[in-house]
């Protein structure tokens, strides 16, 4: 050999593995050159490395180490010295040792071992894996070398025996001390760290890291605090970056290909696998060596069947001892079965721990993607729904996640299949390869199923998407859809998707999973029979038990990659599916990125250009023939006020929109020079406090901050709030009015002090007194931001002769630009007529009015600058010529502990049996208890079928060959084929009876239930809540919940039928079930007492990404224009580690679990084979016995575990129904219809309506918002109704409409008490104009005329009246023209007069107007208001709750409210007639007191 050249081997022997003198033994040139001398040189060189590496490394502190760092160098040292003794003995026995330069080796190991563990020890903060692992193998190899020694009986050598074992003694206690690590201080900066970074190799591998958090959760419930914190490398940021960095290098190669969508398909999955493929390869390795390790274990069974057959024969031959097989090799191979499977269980932990933990970077990755790629996607692409885009980050981004838990079986199945087939080929022969052609058979078969199912699951997500999009929809509108009574035309639009699309859908795919789980789990029996049978005809070997069970063993490994295989498959189909529609995603097209060139870096002075538009042409689609804009033209200096003006759906919007780089540019150019801050028409609130909604992540400066909110008039709102700024405010603020919602808005642009300022008309939704108000503290020449660049979209004329410039603007085009004294001295000028056509320039502006004690009284010149004396604010105006720009936080990104005002409802401790008993009623009980029949069925078919196995190999063992095969062949195949079927027979009835009944019925009432719930539940519910509950838990209900039933039941079947094998066969085994079942019982508990809330604080924290997702959605314009894209995605970034940091421990409890189920599984082979050998040595055994019991309990290790394991995920995915059944529990608002109180068909026929002593609260908890009110209103009566912010009128409104319900009194309509009737019998005949106008996706008709009640004609009529007959006949499609989502399309006045369209179509006798024209322009609304006052409204009641009072001031009364109370109620004429009235106070403020 060429070892020989350098190292002589002297003993007889010689290199030989086996000893060919001694029965089962090696030689000692073998143990000593080769096993010892590897494990020597491997420490030598490994320990020379890391030292190295190490040395440098800064000094940690060891203070209270030191004398764990002295103990570990003392025993190596008397180690190194009784290893040095060693090799002075050899060096006089130079002869006599086998090889000589081992001994050499060893001191010098051993002294480098001695610097590795002080290096270590000083400068690491984790024990030597090195020194872990050489220990435990040093010593096996040395007791082999010391048992060989001691059979060769070498009388010189008990000194060198002596020494060898000293070096191991202390070397061992090295190893003791190493374990318990560095023992450092606690460092308070590491106090909360992740406990992996200090774990020692034993730990990793056993989860040992995992053990303090499982003895908390059994004492108390987790929660998030005890969690440990992420690793960098798993934050969000870190995972978001990598996967874009890959994304742009895989897609820059394909930037001029043609077929981008096809290889952007293809680069998606390069660059996931580039940015976390690295331990995903890892485990790829793993899994081949695990799998290589449970094909070892037949081999080893074979091997120990063998045994016991040589030593029953050699029992009974006259031999002497030497010759007989040697007891050791009995003892030893069921050693080795207990070490392979302690081996193949950590490897298959550590590659499950690596595959979850990739799973976990993809979506954490992909989640990050999909909210960057919001943040900028074109307009082009904003066709997709809210609704859409949570779905790929709630599913698909899941799905792919799913992907990487399982899908290397893809890899894995196929190796295992051949491992199987070369074990069986070494079996039976040739006739396993029948088998291999059963197999290529099924192959297309599979393939054919796969495409279906492919096919299915693409529709499934079409039609889930369509669902989800309609749920958005129908929450971003609830409120109108309670005002309107539209409840069940929505839930028949989402139950004629749920029922006939979605359920329609599952139920193929249902019979189709079935099918397939059936055609996987009947192939390994068919494959069985043809080679048994096959094998027995053709083959004159007689089919014994030592091949027998061996290959039944290999036949129930086969199984796993089989049935595997089919839900893999799915997973890869979904996962595909999932990626198209990804990478149709992330490859969109985005925002114009040089729409504007933005130059924010600059210092600007006063009359310094800010903004600066040359001939510039934009259009919200970059496909769009016509601009939307065109030729404009602007310059803005700092410190210049601009005002837009034109009619509804000129551009006026569109013009902001284009500034802040939301339009596509396709000619000319835009400068911004500055910082920019945005109020939209729309007012965008977070649901957060009013405190963060104003600093929008900017730094607090309370000096400035109350400036503001005295400017804003939000004093005396904040100071009615419950905690004042901190109050909390609903998701898009719903628990503010109107006008507080606009106010807040413009606080927070105001706050900003941005060079440029853009305001879309965000005057319009508060009273005419506090928009002076605003004006002049805020906008106008003495405002907070004079010294700031302005542009302010109006309607209203009121403060135009203070702009600096104004601008007219019709159908996209800049008609007239100039001042003031300019454009009005010339008659022909559209903003001369203007002016002109509306009386005084003080008339028309509404708008939300402060709660002050005492009105502030202009000046009567209502014309001139300001309030006559001077405010606290102008005073400090004059102190300082311009504010400095607020500076973003250092942390600016808004709190995650921000719950919104209802935090998510989260169940504690086991899951109740109440949720288990409502699921299966819901699915069908008699379904149930059939499933559950035919799935015990099916294990005892398969269990019949091995006895037959087992009896015809006695059969054999008896006759030496294999006559009278066939009725055993018969009997095999009966009971294999039975199993098969009952197997389809069960899937069929669960996948398509239980579980289509269950996801009906859940669902269904889960909408009912909401639908019914008052509007107060909204208000207080984040909708990402509700999303992710129709989504999320909904996908678990219909998908997932039914496979981890199903993969229970079949798990507790095969240990029930493993238990009635064994216990049958070898009766004591019976004794060790009673121990072994308290054992399981006792850790099932211990586990799920933690991974249940492990689960639950997953579920919590996954709501907030949704919720922070959709809130994001709605505002991004707002967040573009102030430039906060990386705020946000600070924000989601810490809300997706929060959820992370709850799902890590989550997938580690299951592996700390599997890891000790196994390990007692392990110890059961032990236990079992051992007691054979010693039964086999002691009084005989069958090898047939042996084989039965030991083949099943090769599978006990992994059939125990998946029953923890299922029961788990029963557990966790339960939680889901239990979450839909809360929802369920909702307390609901009044009856829709109440049979026997109905009214007549025509009510109400006149329209009265009677307050009679009302009062009201919004909840239970909070104060009166109407006390005691009285008011009698006659039929056709017109009254305003008006009064400061939180006076009550719109509580009066909701009163009407009963969305709250009275605490005392009544409201009578034409003598009928509406608290007697049926909520849809009021709401239906009742109209109103809402402030903030509805719409839904659909057609123009569909918005309309949502119940299709009316014909054409009507409708035409209705949009004639409100002056958009002529837009709609414009539009390509007419009535059948698409409405985006949210009404998106269309301006803000569009979509109002849309919603007046509606109340004319009804033609009630009671009308509701909620400052229905705030956000058209002059002419349509006088044109409207002409319309209400004319013959078609003569007799109808109307209620008008006015901010503009021009509105009303010819209602024949006006109703003022005052805290909740009715303050004045008379005529118009006669309160302005008293100069002492409220309303005079207002209409002089408004300029309107002169003209009544």
């Amino acid at each position: 050999m060429a070892m020989t050249w350098f190292v002589t081997c002297h003993n007889a022997e010689g290199w030989n593995a086996v000893s060919r003198i001694r029965v089962f033994d090696s030689t000692p040139c073998f143990e000593e050159g080769i096993v010892l001398a590897a494990l020597l040189g491997s420490l030598l060189v490994l320990s020379l490395v890391r030292v190295l590496t190490t040395c440098s490394q800064p000094q940690l502190n060891t203070r209270n180490s030191r004398w764990l760092l002295w103990a570990k160098l003392a025993s190596l040292g008397i180690s190194t010295m009784g290893s040095v003794g060693n090799l002075t003995i050899a060096i006089y026995l130079r002869e006599d040792v086998a090889i000589f330069q081992t001994y050499i080796l060893e001191p010098a190991a051993l002294a480098m071992a001695v610097a590795l563990t002080y290096f270590n020890h000083t400068r690491m903060r984790t024990s030597s894996s090195i020194l872990l692992l050489f220990w435990p193998l040093y010593l096996a190899g040395l007791s082999i070398w010391v048992r060989t020694m001691v059979l060769t009986n070498q009388s010189d050598i008990q000194l060198l025996l002596s020494l060898k074992c000293i070096t191991a003694s202390f070397g061992f206690i090295s190893f003791v001390i190493e374990c318990l690590g560095p023992g450092r201080d606690s460092d308070p900066k590491n106090f909360h760290e992740n406990p992996i970074l200090t774990a020692n190799i034993f730990s990793i591998w056993f989860f040992s890291w995992m053990t303090p958090l499982m003895q908390k959760g059994t004492a108390q419930f987790i929660t998030e605090d005890d969690l440990p914190p992420l690793k960098s490398a798993d934050e969000s940021i870190n995972l978001g970056n990598e996967l874009n960095k890959s994304l742009k290098n895989q897609l820059s190669s394909f930037l001029n290909n043609f077929f981008l969508d096809s290889q952007s398909i293809s680069t998606l999955w390069k660059a996931l696998f580039v940015a976390y493929g690295g331990p995903y390869a890892v485990a790829a390795g793993l899994k081949i060596i695990q799998d290589v390790l449970a094909f070892l274990q037949p081999q080893l069974l074979r091997l120990l069947l063998m045994y016991i057959s040589r030593y029953q024969m050699a029992r009974f031959l006259p031999i002497n001892d030497d010759q007989k097989p040697s007891i050791l090799e009995g003892f030893s191979i069921a050693g080795i079965m207990f070490i392979a499977s302690i081996v193949q269980t950590i490897t298959l932990n550590q590659y499950f721990q690596r595959a979850y933990e990739t799973g976990m970077r993809v979506r954490a990755g992909l989640v990050t993607a999909i909210y960057s790629k919001a943040l900028v996607l074109s307009n082009d692409e904003r066709t997709r729904s809210s609704g859409d885009i949570v779905n790929l980050m709630s599913v698909d981004a899941t799905r792919l996640q799913d992907l990487c838990t399982y899908g290397l079986i893809s890899i894995s199945g196929p190796i295992q299949i051949t491992l199987a087939f070369i074990s069986l080929y070494n079996l039976l022969g040739w006739s396993a390869f029948v088998g291999v052609g059963i197999m290529i058979i099924s192959i297309p078969i599979n393939t054919s199923i796969a495409r279906i199912l492919k096919g299915l699951q693409e529709q499934q997500m079409k039609n889930r998407d369509k669902r989800t999009r309609l749920m958005s929809e129908l929450l971003a509108n609830i409120k109108s859809i309670k005002l309107y009574s539209w409840e069940y035309t929505f839930i028949r639009k989402i139950l004629q998707t749920r029922n006939s699309q979605e359920l329609k859908m599952l139920k193929k795919i249902g019979i189709v999973t079935a099918c397939n789980s059936a055609l996987w789990s009947g192939i390994p029996l068919l494959v069985a029979f043809c080679s048994f049978a096959t094998a027995a005809i053709t083959s004159s070997q007689p089919l014994t038990s030592d091949v027998i069970f061996p290959a039944i063993s290999l036949f129930m490994l086969l199984q796993f990659p089989l049935a595997m295989f089919s839900q893999v498959t799915s997973n890869i189909i979904e996962a595909i599916v999932s990626v198209q529609r990804l990478s149709s995603f992330l490859t969109a097209e985005e925002l114009q990125p040089h729409a504007r060139k933005l130059e924010q870096s600059v210092e600007l002075q006063f009359d310094d250009v800010v903004l600066t538009i040359k001939d510039a042409d934009f259009s919200w689609s970059s496909q769009a023939i016509e601009p939307t804009l065109e030729a404009i033209n602007l310059l803005v200096k700092k410190g210049e006020l601009v005002a837009i003006l034109g009619r509804v759906g000129a551009g006026k919007t569109s013009l902001l929109s284009a500034i802040i780089g939301d339009m596509t540019r396709r000619e000319g150019q835009v400068i911004v020079r500055g910082s920019v801050a945005y109020a939209s028409q729309n007012p965008w609130i977070m649901s957060a406090t009013v405190r963060e909604n104003i600093l929008f992540s900017h730094e607090y400066e309370e000096t400035f901050y109350n400036m503001v909110i005295d400017a804003c008039a939000l004093s005396q709102d904040i100071a009615l709030f419950a905690r004042g700024d901190l109050t909390e405010v609903g998701e898009k603020g719903i628990t503010l009015s109107g006008g507080q919602r606009a106010r807040i808005a413009l606080a927070r642009a105001v706050y900003a002090r941005a060079d440029l300022t853009l305001l879309d008309d965000c005057l319009s939704a508060v009273d005419s007194h506090v928009a002076r108000h605003v004006f002049d503290n805020v906008i106008g020449p003495n405002g907070l931001l004079s010294r700031k660049a302005r542009i302010l979209v109006t309607n209203g004329i009121a403060f135009l002769k203070q702009f600096d410039n104004i601008i007219f603007i019709r159908r996209g085009i800049i008609l007239e630009s100039g001042t003031y004294e300019a454009l009005v001295a010339d008659p022909d000028r559209e903003v001369s007529k203007l002016v002109k056509g509306h009386g005084t320039l003080s008339s028309s502006s509404g708008y939300s009015t402060p709660f002050t004690a005492d009105p502030a009284t202009p000046s009567d010149d209502v014309q001139d600058k300001s309030f006559s004396d001077s405010s606290i604010i102008s005073e400090k105006l004059h102190r300082r010529t311009s504010f400095t720009k607020a500076k973003i936080a250092q942390d600016g990104r808004f709190q995650v502990h921000s719950v919104g005002l209802s935090k998510e409802h989260q169940e504690r401790g086991q899951v109740k049996m109440h949720v288990y008993k409502q699921y299966i009623l819901s699915a069908s009980l008699v379904g149930f208890t059939f499933f559950l029949m035919a799935t015990v069925a099916q294990q005892a078919m398969s269990v019949f079928a091995t006895l037959t196995l087992r009896y015809w190999g006695e059969h054999n063992q008896m006759n030496g060959n294999n006559s009278g095969m066939f009725k055993y062949l018969l009997a095999y195949g009966l009971f294999s084929l039975s199993s098969s079927i009952l197997g389809a027979i069960s899937a069929i009835l669960l996948w398509v009876h239980c579980t289509l009944r269950s996801a009906r019925h859940l669902h269904d009432s889960m909408l009912d239930s909401l639908l019914r719930a008052p509007l107060s539940f909204f208000e207080l519910t984040p909708t990402g809540r509700i999303l992710n509950l129709f989504s999320r838990d909904i996908y678990v209900v219909d998908q997932i919940l039914a496979r981890v039933i199903s993969g229970l039941s079949r798990t507790l079947a095969v240990c029930l039928s493993i238990a009635v094998v064994i216990g049958c066969s070898f009766p004591l085994f019976l004794i060790a079930v009673v121990p072994l079942g308290w054992f399981y019982t006792t850790v099932i508990k211990y586990y799920l007492a933690t991974s249940r809330e492990l689960k639950r604080l997953d579920a919590v924290s996954r709501s907030p990404i949704f919720e922070w997702f959709s809130e994001s959605l709605s505002g991004l314009s707002t967040i573009r224009a102030f430039n906060q894209q990386l705020i946000f995605l600070a924000t989601n970034h810490h809300r997706i580690d929060r959820n992370q940091i709850c799902y890590l421990p989550s997938i580690s409890v299951n592996r700390w679990l599997a890891i000790r189920l196994e390990f007692v599984g392990a110890m059961i082979i032990l236990v079992t084979a051992l007691l054979a050998v010693s039964a086999l040595i002691t009084t005989g055994v069958d090898a047939g016995l042996v084989g039965l019991v030991l083949s099943y309990a090769l599978n006990t290790t992994s059939s125990l575990n998946w029953v923890v394991r299922s029961a788990s995920e029963v557990e966790q995915n339960i939680v889901s129904v239990e979450r839909i059944l809360h929802q369920t529990e909702v307390e609901p608002e009044a009856p829709w219809e109440i049979p026997a109180m109905k009214p007549a068909e025509e009510w109400p026929t006149k329209g009265k309506v009677i307050f009679e002593n009302y009062s009201t609260r919004y909840r239970p908890e909070l104060d009166l918002v109407l006390k005691d009110v009285s008011v009698a209103i006659g039929a056709g009566e017109k009254i305003g109704v008006c009064g400061r912010t939180g006076a009550g009128k719109s509580s009066l409104l909701l009163a009407l409409f009963r969305i709250i319900e009275p605490t005392e009194g009544a409201i009578y309509i034409d003598s009928i008490d509406i608290t007697k009737i049926g909520l849809h019998d009021l709401r239906s005949a009742i109209s109103i104009v809402p402030q903030s106008p509805d719409l839904f996706e659909g057609t123009i008709r569909d918005n309309i005329d949502p119940l299709g009640v009316y014909s054409d004609a009507d409708i035409w009529v209705a949009l004639e009246q409100v002056h958009l007959k002529e837009y709609i006949e414009g539009l390509s499609a007419s009535l059948d023209s698409p409405v985006r989502e949210g009404g998106s399309s269309l301006s803000s006045g569009q979509r109002q007069l849309l919603c007046f369209s509606r109340a004319l179509l009804r033609k009630s006798k009671i009308l509701v107007l909620d400052e229905a024209t705030s956000a058209v322009d002059l002419d349509t609304d006088q044109a409207i208001q002409e319309i209400i006052h004319g013959p078609a409204f003569t007799d109808v009641t109307i209620l008008t709750i006015a901010h503009r009072l021009n509105t009303i001031m010819d209602s024949n009364r006006v109703l003022v409210m005052d805290s909740g109370r009715i303050s004045e109620l008379d005529s118009p004429a006669n309160l302005l007639a008293n100069p002492q009235s409220t309303f005079y106070a207002l209409s002089k403020e408004a300029g309107l007191a002169g003209s009544a």
